[in-house]
């Protein structure tokens, strides 16, 4: 067997491997120009009676965004079904690199309707598997915490499935120019908040009361805004 067969062979094998190891990756991401073959998430809590809808991009490894997630949770809770609040997934993977695996977790759990259960155990426990090597265990049982189907939703975790309604949701956060986390829209338009519920009530109020085609609001109680905090 001569020596430029060998290298022959041993090009393609090369060639084999690194074709696998790009391949291989189950927890495949958005591809660079932000395109993805899957459905927006719909996530939604409350009927939305004003007409007024807050959305959130975010990650669940964002020390921001766990910050925001108790006031966030409590301003949801004030207007109960007056506004519509959405969750969408924007995993900062460059920056946090269990971020992708929780936004999975969370998708999992919601194919058996307990998608806002799982998002709020994740954010309370935010610091016990951020900087795990894997933190698939720890997902798991959560899940059987929340009495989920664990065979189902493991199986439905490493599912191109929730892979790609990650995407889809990653992919419009790009298309609406968004840098980190966490990022609120209300009602289509990007707005600047501090972590504060008065912040929140003083943006949501006004809305209400420009959609009910009043000139002022009567807020709950004072608050300003003030750059997002990015991360």
């Amino acid at each position: 067997m001569s020596k430029q067969f060998l290298g022959v062979i041993l090009i393609i094998i090369v060639v084999l491997v690194g074709i696998f190891a790009l391949t291989g990756n189950k927890l495949s991401q958005t591809s660079s120009n932000g395109s993805s073959t899957g459905t927006l998430t719909q996530h939604v809590e409350g009927q939305g009676t004003t007409g007024v809808t807050l959305v959130e991009y975010g990650d669940y490894q964002c020390p921001y965004c766990g910050q925001y997630f108790p006031t966030v949770k409590q301003v949801v809770a004030e207007y109960g079904d007056k506004i519509k609040f959405q969750f969408r997934n924007f995993p900062l993977t460059g920056l946090h690199q269990n971020a992708f695996a929780a936004a999975r977790a969370a998708e999992a759990a919601g194919l058996q309707n307990k998608f806002w259960e799982m998002n709020d155990v994740l954010y309370q426990t935010q610091s016990q598997w951020s900087n795990a090597g894997d933190p698939t265990t720890t997902f798991d049982q959560y899940a059987q915490q929340l009495g989920l189907n664990l065979s189902r939703y493991k199986t439905d975790y490493a599912s191109s499935k929730v892979n790609d309604l990650i995407n889809a949701d990653e992919a419009e956060g790009n298309k609406l120019g968004i840098q980190g986390t966490p990022t609120f829209f209300l009602d289509g338009k990007q707005i600047q908040v501090a972590n504060a519920a008065s912040a929140f009530e003083k943006l949501i109020n006004a809305e209400i009361a420009k959609k009910a085609g009043s000139s002022t609001a009567a807020p709950a109680s004072a608050g300003q805004t003030s750059q997002t905090p990015a991360q």
